[in-house]
Formats: C-alpha cells, structure tokens, sequence
C-alpha cells in the first residue's frame, strides 16, 4: 500500500506495544513516516526504535493514569508534532460472573482512558489551529450490547458515540478536525486462545493495510472488513426482544478469551474487537 508522504507526516499511536498498534507503526515508519508510540510495556516499542532510529519516538504512557495527557504532550514534542492521533488502546475479556472489578477495569482503559487521551489530542489540535485527524479503534462489538463481553461491548459502544459528539462539536467551533472510527471484527493476536477459531477471524497482514487505508482517506467509519459489514448491518437489524434471547458463543471449542490483567494496550490486535484487547 502507498502512503502518501502529504497524507501522513507526524502520527502518534497510542498502545502500540503489541498488535495493530505495533503493527501499523512499524509500517508507517518504513515508509518514513515519523511516527511517536506510546504504550505500558516499553520493550517492543524499544526495538522498533532501534530499527528505525531516525522515524520513531516511544514513550511509556498508562492511558488509566492522570499524567497521561502530559506524557502524551511530551512524546509530540519528541516527533516534532502531531498529524494524525491514532489511539489503540483497550482491554476485554469474558466476565459472564459479573465481577464488578473486572468490568471496571474495562471501562476504565476502554472509555476512561479513551476520553482522557483523545480529548488531549483535541485540545492540541484546537490550540494550536491545527486541522488534524482523530482515528481510534472501537470494534464491531460496539454496535450491539453482547452479554458475553458486556463491559467491552458497551464501552467500545460509548466510545463510538462519543466520537460522533466531537465530530459534531468540531464542526460547531469550526476546529476543522476529522474523525476515523475503525471497527475491526477478529483479528489473530496473541491476546486470542491459541487452539480456538473465531468467526472470520483476519490475520494483521490482511487487517492492517485496510486500516492504514481507511485512516489515509479519511473514511469517517471503517467496518474490517467487508465480511463484518454485512454482519454490523444484520445484528443492527434484530429488535432487543429478539437479540436478548440469542446465546453467542465467541469461539470453537466454546472457551473464554484469555484474561489478561488490565493492560492498556492489549486491544493492540483484537477487535472486532470481541474481546481482548487485540482481538476483535
């Protein structure tokens, strides 16, 4: 895929430790584009640096965290400016027991942390009188409440209207910001069970150079892919009376997502997103 030098200057990528994140930076970056990557874990991000010395910032940011916006701020000075803000970040997991902390945890990476950081991307734009792009990875999961991944449903759910607001509230202040909402269905990471199929799973070869498209031409919602499309426009289409009464299994053989520990960055990889932080 070609990516034009004018379309992608500066673009920071927040959770890019692992997955689309990872994958979409290391690819912006061959094409020398200066790309600035944030994550919690700071090993990956390491190497790539030593890959591409001259295009590649990194820093450790905790999108949960109250400094994140700061350090956010702070690696942007570090490329030299922002472009295009991507954020990445989330978790999810199955959680059908309810425990309380564990669809805290979700909500506060998946749309606390997702409020915080984008909102600081926003007001770097509009401060400066910078025309800029908002993109962020929600997931398929959030056009419909799914019991199985409540918490990430609903968060990746809120997240999208959210992004509607800004759009509107963009264009009410004339800040002449753009915004790109990519929902991935599967998408293979580490972050899902190994020896379990999931439906019309994607590998990050096939998903990502959709996504860097779809960030390239501005798309204002991006579906990967066309298959999770037809899939978005069915489940959009079932009343609640009827929706609520349909038990989804999320793989073969019918097995949880790993359950990984609040990690910010995990959604890296997985979304249409189902569940995970990489996956779906």
């Amino acid at each position: 895929m070609t990516i034009p030098q004018s379309s992608m200057k500066k673009v920071i990528i927040m959770g890019a430790s692992s997955g689309i994140g990872l994958r979409c930076a290391e690819e912006l970056a061959r094409r020398g584009v200066r790309v600035g990557i944030a994550a919690r874990h700071i090993e990956p991000m390491m190497l790539l640096k030593k890959k591409y010395p001259d295009t590649v910032e990194y820093a450790s940011i905790d999108v949960t965290g109250p400094d994140a916006v700061d350090k956010l701020y702070k690696l942007i000075d570090a490329v030299g400016g922002m472009d295009i803000y991507f954020h990445v970040a989330g978790i999810g997991y199955e959680n059908m027991q309810l425990d309380p902390e564990a669809e805290v945890k979700i909500f506060e990476t998946n749309l606390v942390g997702f409020v915080r950081c984008i909102s600081g991307a926003y007001r770097y734009f509009t401060q400066r009188g910078i025309r800029g792009q908002i993109a962020a990875v929600t997931s398929v999961a959030g056009t419909n409440g799914i019991g199985r991944l409540s918490a990430y449903s609903a968060s990746k759910g809120g997240a999208q209207k959210w992004l509607v607001a800004l759009e509107q509230l963009s264009k009410n202040c004339g800040a002449g910001i753009t915004f790109t909402d990519i929902r991935p269905g599967w998408v293979r990471t580490p972050l899902l069970t190994a020896d379990c199929e999931y439906p019309m799973t994607m590998t990050l070869d096939y998903a990502v150079p959709r996504i860097l498209r779809a960030i390239v031409r501005r798309k204002r919602v991006a579906v990967i892919d066309w298959r999770w499309n037809i899939v978005v426009g069915l489940w959009r289409a079932i009343p609640n009376l009827i929706w609520t009464r349909i038990n989804m299994p999320i793989s073969k053989p019918d097995q949880p997502l790993p359950h990984y520990s609040a990690d910010p960055e995990a959604d890296s990889g997985k979304d249409t997103e189902a569940p995970t932080t990489s996956g779906k």
